[in-house]
């Protein structure tokens, strides 16, 4: 049977050992956002009136040698003439059950939990005189890492994924 202090030593070791494997990563150096692309969804319809939101798909890239778990993403639409961030919905991406390999990439859908709404129809809101053109700034994390912004864009006046007109098309 150990002694007490070489069961400490034991125990002090292994604990060292665990933190070195939960070392936080850097998104930035081993995450890369791609084919970022804006637009416009249109919420169900309540009390008559109709709700847009702005929204942003890319492309995620693990550049790193390891496979990445817990990767996290969200998205700031803030409006060029504006204070006020529209809210965001955080989304995972990768969980350590299934984490991004090396050398691969995922799809990212973010939509704003901020709204325009209005009675009139979708694309007469985008034309509206007041309305206001956001961006969005694109923010991913692995795991307890500090959130990096990996991107940014303007969000386009088009209602609709680009490809989903192609889609519904005859």
């Amino acid at each position: 049977m150990p002694s007490p202090r070489t069961a400490a030593r034991s125990a002090a070791l292994l604990a060292l050992a665990a933190l070195a494997g939960c070392r936080a990563q850097d998104p930035a150096k081993v995450l890369a956002v791609s084919a970022i692309e804006t637009y416009w969804i249109v919420d169900t319809p309540q009390q008559g009136q109709n709700f847009v939101a702005p929204a942003v798909r890319f492309h995620l890239r693990n550049t790193g040698g390891e496979p990445l778990g817990s990767i996290d993403a969200r998205a700031r639409f803030p409006a060029a003439d504006q204070d006020e961030t529209w809210g965001s919905i955080q989304e995972q991406v990768t969980s350590w059950k299934k984490p991004l390999a090396p050398g691969r990439e995922t799809v990212v859908t973010i939509r704003s939990a901020g709204r325009y709404h209005s009675p009139a129809d979708p694309e007469d809101i985008l034309r509206s005189p007041g309305f206001r053109d956001p961006r969005v700034e694109i923010y991913l994390r692995i795991g307890a890492s500090n959130w990096a912004r990996l991107g940014d864009a303007k969000v386009e006046r088009r209602i609709g994924a680009p490809g989903t007109r192609e889609l519904v098309s005859p």
